[in-house]
């Protein structure tokens, strides 16, 4: 537990803005209602402004509570690796995990206690490294290693998953209308220097960083 949360602090608790983006722009698709955001791996709770116009209720899970979690939303502590988050069956409309999937041991395991949190008709979002990125197959081909999980990020990024893994993931999990989409914000391989946006925006599968997958629990 201590190496689990160690490793937790080094994240910060934070993703960027980009992630947020788009997880905002996949809910908005697709959720019609307001009620109960989840957040599953939730970290310091920075998703929340992007998206609190959607909800009227925020709660989130991790392994430690992160400073700037909003002080107004209930906040649960949780190894995902380990344990179920202590809540009933149902309990959200909408369950978001966010860049946390690919720190676990058991990706199928993490989104079925998603899909569990879920009410049925609500849906449930997920967000990862996108490994399909030109700069990731580039640090594939050249290096041997996807660019998110080389010796910097092991072992906090264990577990490297692309779109027909996520796709195949919601499937087993009875999931339906699946929607598949990318932050469209990217790095350009060998520099610090981020795309063009409207570059990203054409052909986002290649030039972004972070794809995420939206998808309805049955009701």
């Amino acid at each position: 537990m201590t190496d689990v949360i160690d490793r937790a602090k080094k994240s910060l608790g934070t993703s960027s803005d980009a992630v947020y983006a788009l997880t905002a722009r996949l809910i908005g698709e697709c959720h019609r209602g307001r009620g109960t955001l989840l957040d599953v791996g939730c970290g310091a709770g920075r998703l929340w402004p992007f998206v609190q116009t959607q909800f009227e209720t925020y709660i989130g899970a991790d392994v430690l509570r992160y400073d700037g979690f909003p002080a107004s939303a209930d906040f649960h502590t949780i190894n995902l690796d380990t344990g179920n988050v202590p809540l009933a069956d149902g309990s959200a409309d909408v369950v978001a995990g966010l860049e946390t999937i690919e720190h676990l041991e058991n990706p199928r395991a993490y989104v079925r206690e998603l899909v569990r949190l879920c009410k049925p008709g609500g849906w449930v979002v997920v967000t990862t490294p996108n490994q399909l990125s030109l700069l990731s197959k580039l640090s594939l081909v050249l290096l041997n290693e996807f660019s998110w999980f080389r010796g910097g990020n092991y072992p906090a990024h264990i577990t490297a998953l692309v779109e027909i893994d996520l796709r195949r993931i919601a499937a087993e999990c009875k999931l339906e209308n699946a929607k598949v989409d990318y932050s469209r914000h990217g790095r350009i391989p060998g520099v610090s220097v981020k795309w063009p946006g409207f570059l990203s925006g054409l052909i986002p599968q290649a030039l972004s960083d972070n794809v995420g997958i939206i998808a309805q629990k049955p009701a």
